[in-house]
């Protein structure tokens, strides 16, 4: 299924001195690599809400971290889908030093696509066929442009 990956340079206050990542800024770096994944086949997430209020949100995540990454390292993200459910996207996501490959952190999130409902809440809704065309072509998506620069 389909994979993405992306390069950013850590910026000042995500990690501590001694390049231990902080908890949030691993969910965020996951997150904006598949918000630009998403945006890069075609299913922005302000387009879809403008469409008909759906988006994929965050139903499940598991992250640690394993290997420093302090400021100004350059650090590769990427996010493998594992598993599609009629409602779901489970992401296998890793990442690594951009220099060394050596592991930051890993872990795996689980989205769900959900309308938002006229009094705020959400409802969990199937993935519509072309998004799932889209997710389900093997290989994978480098973004060559590295964020961050």
């Amino acid at each position: 299924m389909i994979m993405y990956s992306r390069e950013l340079t850590v910026a000042w206050g995500e990690s501590d001195p001694f390049g231990l990542v902080y908890f949030p800024r691993m969910l965020a770096w996951f997150n904006d690599t598949e918000h630009e994944m998403l945006r890069a086949i075609g299913f922005a997430t302000e387009k879809m809400i403008a469409k008909d209020r759906s988006a994929f949100v965050m139903g499940d995540i598991h992250f640690k971290f394993i290997g420093p990454a302090a400021y100004g390292d350059r650090v590769r993200t990427m996010i493998q889908l594992s598993k599609i459910t009629k409602s779901t996207l489970h992401w296998d996501c890793k990442a690594v030093q951009a220099s060394s490959g050596a592991l930051v952190c890993e872990g795996r999130a689980i989205r769900i696509h959900a309308r938002i409902m006229e009094d705020g809440n959400l409802s969990a809704q199937p993935i519509p066929d072309d998004i799932r065309r889209a997710l389900s072509v093997p290989g994978s998506l480098v973004n060559m442009d590295p964020v961050g620069q």
